[in-house]
């Protein structure tokens, strides 16, 4: 059977699109194109729209390479690829609810983005209309004897973002649960439209907040490959180094999140002081506690200051010594590992249909990482404890497991940064047009999973077009499964388990 690479050379290359293919083909190829997804022949990466063509990224992990697939549809139809390959479903929503492209065969032709309350229907496309009535959503019925519905949200108690969710339960236990998504959507794509890279860098970088640099990281990436700018080496690492104290205060506070969804308070205050000593020394070195806006186009926007190589030689040495002890202590509490051994199991068959990266697919036995397995700079040069930490259990206590591994392998990372990272120097390039279009892709490893940035310029180096994927959108779904037979009172810990991102999400 032809591989990928060889299956689009029907096609025509776009000579523009860096550093990865993208390849205009007919329908025949786009449906085949489906049904090798379908097949477990390849990994959907995203699915967008523009005005009059649809784009679908594909990763043959096989061959560790990516494709762009774009179908032309000046009909405004094309043949939905969820028809067969059901990752795809949501993505293919959202982009008709954007461009009101027809996915014809689409099996939910439901809204997922548009609420009905925007002030025009298909905001994106060529001739947006205006927004009339719409009809209620209409949720998935759940059929069986002594069935009752539990409605969750949007508005939830505490600091959250807002998201439903709709329980059919038999007792206590989950028959089925639907979520519904899209209270956040904030119009980057549009408000991306025309920027300058700078100014959409910025947009990029709140798609959601607690990924800023995963998502500045990949703009970044996808703009210096359309532009073909090689950005200096100093940039290189401090990029790296931001990234990974990112990944390390996000994983300490869902480990300690997780641990106080199951009733042991201690995990959290612990691994709450920890990731606040991030974030501390975030501000100090960078100037901001989430470090937004300190990745940019052309390199890096601030410097660290030479005190704060020792206050990150610190930070390390300070959770290489109180991090351990907690992880016995989970390990050692029963009444804890009662609760998220065998709790939410998201199987692994399911986690490879839909493609999922991150602790998510790691924790089921997908060993996917971006920064392994499309390596980029300066990952490509350092050493990893692990090719990539897995676990095939796929529960709870799986998941907690590899964010405990993750931080593991990012104290390791920081420390050859802070080892290798060259002497000072130039941290930014200029960003200019080159005359011509450029379009760039660029997938970046986030705390999450993978984070994809695909950007089209025009001469002048503003955006045409820029479309963001969070992880999220592949491992809502997944929720949806796992949660089935569990206990209504556990979905807070499998929720928080997945940690999925409202905001990314909904763009």
């Amino acid at each position: 059977m032809p591989t990928l690479t060889e299956l689009i050379a029907n096609g025509r290359t776009v000579e523009w699109h860096k550093p990865y293919p993208r390849v205009v083909v007919d329908e025949d190829l786009w449906r085949l194109l489906a049904a090798r997804l379908a097949h477990g022949r390849g990994s959907l990466l995203g699915l967008w729209g523009a005005v009059a063509a649809v784009h679908m990224a594909i990763l043959d992990e096989s061959q560790t390479q990516i494709v762009v697939a774009t179908m032309e549809c000046p009909g405004g139809r094309f043949p939905s690829v969820g028809r067969l390959h059901p990752p795809a479903i949501r993505l293919e929503r959202a982009l008709r609810d954007l461009f009101g492209l027809d996915p014809v065969g689409l099996p939910d032709p439901r809204p997922w983005l548009d609420h009905g309350r925007w002030d025009r229907r298909h905001p994106l496309a060529k001739e947006p209309r205006p927004q009339g009535d719409q009809e209620p959503y209409a949720f998935l019925s759940a059929e069986g004897e002594s069935l009752h519905q539990i409605a969750v949200g949007p508005v939830h108690a505490g600091i959250i973002e807002p998201g439903h969710f709709r329980f059919s339960a038999n007792g206590e236990t989950v028959v089925r649960l639907e979520e519904r998504l899209g209270y956040t959507h904030k119009g980057i794509e549009s408000l991306m439209t025309g920027a300058s890279v700078d100014a959409a860098a910025r947009l990029a970088a709140r798609t959601s907040g607690d990924s800023t640099v995963a998502y500045g990281f990949a703009f970044a990436r996808a703009v210096e490959a359309a532009l073909g700018i090689e950005i200096p080496p100093r940039a290189i690492w401090l990029r790296a180094l931001m990234a990974e104290l990112e990944r390390l205060a996000n994983h300490f506070g869902d480990i300690g999140a997780i641990c106080n969804d199951a009733g042991f308070a201690l995990m959290l205050a612990h691994c709450g002081v920890l990731r606040e000593r991030v974030l501390r020394t975030a501000q100090a070195c960078f100037g901001h506690r989430l470090m937004m806006d300190c990745i940019v186009p052309g390199g890096v926007g601030i410097d660290i200051p030479s005190p704060g190589f020792e206050q990150i030689r610190e930070l390390v040495w300070t959770i290489g010594k109180a991090f351990p002890p907690l992880v016995e202590l989970y390990d050692n509490t029963a009444s804890l590992q009662d609760r998220t051994v065998g709790t939410g199991l998201a199987r692994p068959a399911l986690i490879k249909q839909y493609g999922c990266g991150g602790t998510i697919g790691r924790a089921s036995a997908r060993a996917f990482d971006a920064r392994v397995q499309l390596s980029y700079p300066p990952y490509e040069t350092m050493l990893f404890n692990y090719d990539v930490p897995v676990l095939a259990e796929g529960d709870v206590n799986a998941r907690l497991w590899i964010r405990i591994r993750e931080v593991e392998q990012s104290l390791a990372l920081v420390e050859q940064i802070l080892a290798r990272i060259p002497v000072q120097s130039a941290i930014r390039v200029p960003v200019a047009g080159t005359g011509k279009a450029g379009e760039g892709l660029a997938l970046v490893e986030g705390f999450r999973g993978d984070v994809l940035a695909w950007v089209r310029l025009d001469a002048e180096a503003r955006v045409e077009r820029c479309h963001l994927r969070d992880p999220s959108w592949f491992q809502w779904p997944v929720l949806e499964a796992a949660i089935e037979n569990n206990i209504v009172a556990d979905f807070p810990l499998c929720n928080k388990s997945f940690n999925c991102s409202y905001s990314g999400h909904d763009l």
